[in-house]
Parts: C-alpha cells; structure tokens; sequence
C-alpha cells in the first residue's frame, strides 16, 4: 500500500486510500520531519537527539529508538514480522528515508519548481506542485533550528514557482490570467524585483500601459523604503522600453499593425460579397483554435456566413461557406446545439441543392459537416454521412479533406460503449496523416483522441506519451486549448496515484477546473468540474457534494446517487427511474455507472439490468476514462456488483 508523506504545512501522512494515518505523539512526527528534510541522507542518531531537544535526556537515544519503530509501524502496517523496513531504514548508527520523490510533497514540489518542460507542459505541473502546499513547511516546528535551513529554501521555491508559472502563462500568450496572482505576490514579497517585472510585463501586454508604469513606480518606492535600493536593470530597463513602446514588448501590437493593413487592402482588392464571405470563414477557422472568446467569435461568425451564403442563392457558395470550416473538434457534447443544428439543416439543404457535375471534394466536406456536428446523437445519417465522406476523400488526393472526414468518423463512434480500440484507430491514422502531410492542428486532435483512448484502457504510460506530444504541439503551435485537455488529464493521472493525498488530488481538479473558465467551450466546461469532484469522491468511498444546479447537464444520472447520499432513497428512486439513457459520448460509461451504483444502493433491477446491457461491451474500460478527464475505476467492478445483485 502506497504512503504520502507532507510537510507542505503540518506533518502528516496518507495512506494509499487517501486516509490520514496516525503518526502518534510529536515527537515521533518531529522524527518523521527531521528525516524528510534530510531528504535521503543518513541522520546519525546522536543527531537527531540534539535536534529533538536543547538538552538531551538520559535515554534520548533509546527514545527515538522507540519513535522509529513506532513509525515503521504505522507507515508499514502491512510488513512482515522480521522482515527489513522499506521506507525508514538503518544506516551504520542513524536513519534514513527511503520513499519514492513522488511520495514526499516537498520532493515532488521541488522537482516541479526544477522542471525545464516548455510552458504549456510546466503550467499544470506549476499548478499541481502549487496546490500541495497546506500551510507553512514544517508547520508544527516553527523555531526548529533544524527545521529553518528547509523552510526557508522550500519558501523561496515556493515564490520562485509562482513566478515560473506567471513567465509560462505570458510566453503561451495569456497575460490577463497572470496579473490577478501576480499582483497578489509582488504586493506581498515587495522586495522581489522579478515579481513587480513580471506584473508590469503582463499589464503591458494587456494594453494596461500606465498601469504597467505605476506598477513600477511602486516597485521603486518598496524598494527604496524597505531596502534602502534603487531598482536594478532588469525594472530600470522595462520601464524604458515601455515608455518607448518598443515592439519587443507587445508582439501582438506590432502584428496588429500588419493585420489591419493586410484586411484593409483585402477590401480594397475584394469588394465582391462573396470573396469576402469565403475570406471569413478562413479567418473563423484560424480565430476558433485560439480558445476562450476567439472560439465563441468564431461560431457566431460562421452562423451568420451559412445564412448570408444561403440567402444569396448559390449552391456552390453555401457548399464552400459550409465545407471551410474545418476545424478539428473532439469533444462530444455541443457547444450550441441549436446551432449545430440549424447548420446540419443548412448542410443536408446544400447537398440537395447541389448542381450536377459539382466536385466530390464539395459533397465531402457537406458530409463531414454533418457528421461532425450530429455529435452525441447516434443518429443513423450522420453514421451514414461520415462514412460516404471517408469513402469520397480517400478516392482523391486530398490529405486535409481525409483528416476532416476522419473527424467525422470518430464523432461518430459513440454508437455504445467500450469503443475505445476503434477510436483508437482512428487517431493514429490521422496521427500518421498529419505527421507526413504537415497538419499540425489534426495531429493535435490525433494524439488527444490517442491519448483518451490509452486512458480507457488504463494505458496511463501510453497516455502519458501523447500527452508529452501534445504539449510539445502546443507550444510549437500556439494551441492554447490544447492545454485544457492535458491538465484535466494530469489531474486523473494524479487521481490515479495510490502515493498521493486526496486533498491533493481535489486540488488539482479544482486547478484544472479554472483553465476551462476562459475556454470558450460550455459544452465540456458546464458541470464538469462538480461531476469529476464527485467521482473522484466515490471513487475514494467519500460522501459526495450536495445536490445542486452545479452538475449542470449532468443533473439526470448524478441526482440518484446524491439523493441516496443524502438519506432520501425514495425520492432517489423515482429520480432513477426518470433518468434516461445518457447520450452516446465520451462520458456515457461514467454516466452509466453512476446509474449502476444507484440501481444497486436501490435494488432496482429493471435499471440494474438496463445498465448492465449498457456497460458490458466497456467490461476491460475504467469508467469515464475515455474522456481523459475523470474516472470510476474499472467497468469489470461495476459488473460484478450488478451481477451479484442481480444473482446471475
């Protein structure tokens, strides 16, 4: 059984399910601390005794003896009798810790703070390592002297880590997110002169240009009355580039520039609406992998081009105004259904439309259109429309057209669960077309479909690779949105670690739940967060959130199990048996096993049964996990205990 140990705050330790472990007396936890911030190294025991007390008494050595071996105990219960301890070991006349870096939260912080990832990896690392702090290090041993050389170094990490993390968000281009923090920090440690450049930086490139200069202002003065110091040249510096306005800066200012020459001269050369209408649609697709508002412009742009294409009358235009906007999409839930749904009609109205003789690349991309945006309805046309699309483009030589019409195929392979393998199939053959024809925004969607896919399978290593590969994309790529997906990711791979405390794991969902805030995608942010906190709750055996507007479309399958959790199994019945099918995307296993815990907790076979025909092609898949975003464990398990009750 895996153990966590912490001093990110008090000392304490958890056991593999998450529960506190009983270190006894503070000596004993004074022990465990001592030998934590020797992090590895042998302590003699003569030592230890002149850092437990000022003067040691007769038997100190025998006392600590004691503690030891009280602590082996509680930390390996389970250990043979007369076999070696494993994790506080004997070394000549003094101890040693023997855990794993990731067993330790001050050795797994430190190692983070450490990281070279490139930013869009080192953000939710930064986030995770962040949120294992509970308090001051070492807060049971304030005036240790033993304890003062570790706080201070894990104190200066600490600040250091918050500033790494403010450097990632304003190299990925989101300075906004980094000044709330930032202005926190600087105002806090004022004699931190990285920390006021950092928030003058990110108000600059915000467009906040006198506050940026009053921030450094005020850098000068904490400077001047707490230290004595005028600032160096690293403020000295920004202050004259901002006064200078240098492009260096603001990047994004002097592309401005060059964007607002080039579109005017695009009018000047294309005054013809229809140019103007297919020019649009380009700059959707471009706009809606930017993540957050660039995402909703470009949604409720292309809506107005279909109908603006429609009402001029001209087939091959709406064809071409429909069939641009080709941008990748992974998610199952929609965004706007009523939206993906008017442009479906305005697709399947163009197809009809369509003269004789026009290209089939034309019809393809109408197809693919429809597939793509019939997500989550198992609808038999868009099954049907995805794969007339796949069958056309590999009948042309058109790499970009298959990568959309493969798209198309995978939206469409939510039929029933347990269908992760031949998603899987269809992220690598978009992985391998990308790779060889350069497309870097479907090689993105090929390694998350791959990455979902390994999680379903509890493939974490495999999962792991593909998240690498996508941060790498990221970065190289400037895919913001990318980065949702890997840190919700990283927090299911932590919530899947037997060494890790549950406060930790919740905090790196609630930390993952905050980068889905400027998304601009409400159809996986709605509910997500509370539905993952919840099974991560049941997952540990722990009582779930109350029940609320917060699961959001969730509310049908999650409602039985809070309802029981609440002592009210009468009215959890009846909302079970209310609850429908859930939809066929990539939350459908977890939704059908919050369903199954209900149906057994109420001994209602009708829905027992039903859940049970519904989970058993997933029967090798952790439930949820196909998502990448939150898991209930193992199909197998749920099915046993449907099968039990049952008596079959």
């Amino acid at each position: 059984m895996g153990v966590f140990l912490g001093v990110l705050g008090p000392v304490e330790a958890w056991d593999g399910a998450g529960e506190v472990i009983s270190l006894k007396g503070p000596r004993h936890r004074e022990v465990l601390a001592r030998l934590v911030a020797a992090r590895g190294r042998v302590v003699p025991v003569d030592l230890l005794a002149a850092d437990l007390w000022e003067d040691p008494p007769e038997g100190a050595v025998g006392s600590i003896r004691t503690f030891v071996g009280a602590l082996r105990r509680a930390l390996e219960p389970d250990r043979p009798p007369r076999t070696p301890p494993a994790l506080i070991v004997t070394v000549g006349t003094g101890y040693a810790l023997r855990a794993d870096p990731d067993a330790v939260d001050a050795w797994r912080f430190a190692g983070a703070v450490e990281s070279d990832e490139p930013p869009a990896r080192l953000l939710p690392v930064l986030d995770t390592a962040l949120a294992l702090w509970r308090g001051p290090a070492y807060a049971d041993f304030p005036e240790a002297p033993w304890a003062l050389p570790e706080r201070s170094r894990l104190t200066e990490m600490r600040l250091r880590a918050v500033e790494r993390r403010a450097e990632a968000l304003l190299t990925l281009g989101r300075a906004a997110e980094a000044v709330p923090d930032l202005d926190a920090h600087a105002h806090a440690h004022p004699w931190r002169e990285e920390a006021w450049r950092l928030l003058a930086l990110a108000l600059y490139r915000t467009g906040r240009q006198a506050d940026a200069l009053s921030v450094l202002r005020a850098a000068r003065t904490a400077l001047a009355e707490q230290l004595g110091l005028d600032p160096g040249p690293g403020l000295r510096e920004l202050e004259s580039d901002i006064l200078r306005q240098e492009d260096r800066l603001a990047r994004p200012d002097a592309a401005a520039r060059v964007w607002a020459s080039a579109t005017a001269a695009h009018d000047r050369a294309a005054p013809d609406a229809r140019l103007r209408l297919e020019a649009t649609v380009g700059l959707m697709r471009g706009l809606a992998v930017t993540g957050g508002g660039g995402l909703l412009a470009a949604r409720e742009h292309r809506a107005a081009a279909i109908e603006a294409a429609e009402e001029m009358g001209d087939p091959d235009l709406a064809a071409r105004v429909i069939g641009a906007y080709d941008v990748p999409a992974n998610w199952t839930r929609a965004d706007d259904p009523a939206q993906d749904s008017r442009v479906v009609a305005a697709a399947e109205r163009t197809l009809a439309r369509l003269p004789a003789g026009t290209p089939p690349g034309a019809r393809a991309r109408l197809l693919a259109t429809i597939a793509l945006e019939s997500r989550g309805t198992a609808s038999p046309r868009a099954r049907a429309a995805a794969e007339e699309a796949e069958r056309i483009a590999r009948s042309l030589d058109d790499p970009a057209l298959l990568a959309f019409a493969l798209n198309g195929v995978y939206m469409q392979t939510f039929a029933r669960t347990g269908l992760s393998g031949e998603r899987d199939a269809v992220g690598a053959e978009i992985v391998a077309l990308s790779e060889r024809h350069d497309l870097p925004t479907y090689e993105v969607l090929g390694h998350l479909i791959r990455l979902q896919s390994a999680c379903a399978v509890a493939d974490l290593p495999r999962a792991d690779a593909h998240a690498a590969r996508l941060d790498l994309l990221a970065a190289r790529h400037d895919r913001p949105l990318t980065a949702v997906f890997t840190t919700w990711y990283r927090a299911l791979r932590l919530a899947e670690d037997d060494t890790v405390p549950f406060a930790a794991k919740e905090a790196a969902y609630v930390a993952a739940g905050t980068a889905l805030e400027t998304a601009g995608m409400p159809g996986l942010t709605q509910g997500l967060l509370p539905l993952a906190l919840l099974c991560l709750r049941l997952r540990h055996g722990r009582a779930p959130g109350p029940d609320d507007d917060a699961y959001g479309p969730y509310v049908p399958w999650t409602r039985p199990v809070l309802l029981l959790a609440e002592g009210r199994p009468a009215q959890a019945a009846e909302a079970l048996r209310g609850a429908p099918d859930p939809p066929h995307d990539l939350l459908a296993e977890a939704l059908w096993t919050l369903l199954a815990h209900a149906a057994v907790s109420l001994e209602d076979r009708s829905a027992q049964r039903r859940a049970r025909a519904a989970l058993l092609p997933a029967a090798a898949e952790l439930a949820g996990a196909a998502s990448g975003l939150l898991t209930l464990g193992p199909v197998s398990g749920v099915l046993t205990n449907l099968a039990n009750s049952l008596g079959t």
